[in-house]
């Protein structure tokens, strides 16, 4: 069973409702708006929790939370080979290995 507090939740201002947006990242489709932070953060939560109590009881598959998935810490990426030339020069001039390279950058 999945704990619907465990998702990862935001709230935010929207300009085009004048209200707090309560957001999801797991269910990028839910929203719940709510003049009040406090209540839209509560609001979006309960909205999930109906969500995946309705999906368990439909024998749907639940998002599993971003929270307790766990990574390898590899990532494929396809770029133009003309990039991935850049890419290796530039290491190649810090004097670092590519892989080194891109960790600094997506880092930073």
């Amino acid at each position: 069973m999945i704990n619907h507090e465990h998702y990862s939740y935001k709230i935010t201002w929207s300009v085009e409702d004048q209200e707090f947006a309560g957001l999801c990242a797991e269910f990028p489709s839910l929203s719940y708006l709510d003049e009040n932070r406090s209540d839209a953060l509560e609001g979006i939560t309960n909205l999930v929790k109906d969500v995946v109590t309705d999906m368990e009881a439909n024998g749907e598959k639940i998002p599993e939370p971003i929270a307790e998935k766990v990574y390898s810490g590899k990532l494929q990426v396809r770029i133009p080979p003309s990039l991935h030339r850049r890419l290796a020069m530039e290491a190649a001039e810090e004097n670092v290995s590519l892989n080194r390279y891109m960790s600094q950058k997506l880092a930073g």
